[in-house]
């Protein structure tokens, strides 16, 4: 499977309160990132630009995952909304409470989540056992924190950014200040009504530099 992330992200950058999550669907764990106790407050910037098919975009792309790997915080989320039977019907909810659901956590050790599996001890091992199967998309929604931790080691085959047509001015990006470098093709860019883009690239290890003249 390749593993694929999927982020929504404004023009600046800015992962962090892209929707405004209630307190009983997040859950106490993702209050750091979400109540605004770390002083942020810009929450809910990306649904006044979401229109119909940016929306038919992220349920197809829920429906072709054969798997879904997230981090804890955003598992927690999902498992309080989704897995608690949220929408019946949604393609979105349909799909992740029938595909397999992977966690990377060292101190998650009870999931109630039906068809979850956490990954602790050797996570990269465990992820490339997952990469070397058979099968389509290992998809990772949101968990910025894992994303970067991927790149770090190099684990992404594919990038998908949802990019919103906002500056939000602050908040947690997506790509640290610091940290690997990653040469990528585009193969795929959609535009939808409301000015989001949808870039899918590929990842092709380092990129190349320009060679110094004399």
């Amino acid at each position: 499977m390749k593993l694929t992330t999927i982020t929504n992200v404004s023009v600046d950058g800015v992962t962090q309160g892209h929707r405004r999550i209630d307190a009983g669907a997040r859950g106490a764990a993702d209050a750091s990132d979400q109540d605004g106790s770390d002083g942020f407050e810009r929450f809910g910037w990306a649904p006044p630009l979401l229109d119909e098919e940016a929306s038919t975009f992220i349920g197809q792309a829920f429906q072709r995952a054969d798997a879904f790997l997230f981090g804890r915080r955003t598992y927690e989320i999902f498992a309080g909304s989704w897995g608690a039977g949220m929408d019946p019907g949604n393609p979105v909810g349909e799909a992740l409470n029938r595909r397999p659901k992977y966690v990377a956590s060292t101190t998650l050790t009870d999931p109630q989540w039906k068809g979850t599996t956490v990954l602790s001890g050797d996570v990269a091992g465990s992820i490339g056992e997952l990469r070397a199967e058979p099968g389509g998309e290992l998809q990772v929604w949101g968990s910025g924190t894992l994303i970067r931790w991927l790149l770090d080691h190099r684990l992404v085959d594919e990038i998908v950014l949802l990019t919103y047509p906002v500056v939000v001015g602050e908040g947690t990006r997506l790509f640290a200040a610091t940290g690997p470098d990653l040469g990528l093709d585009l193969v795929d860019l959609q535009s939808t009504p409301k000015g989001l883009t949808i870039q899918t690239y590929r990842t092709t290890g380092r990129p190349q530099y320009e060679a110094a003249t004399a």
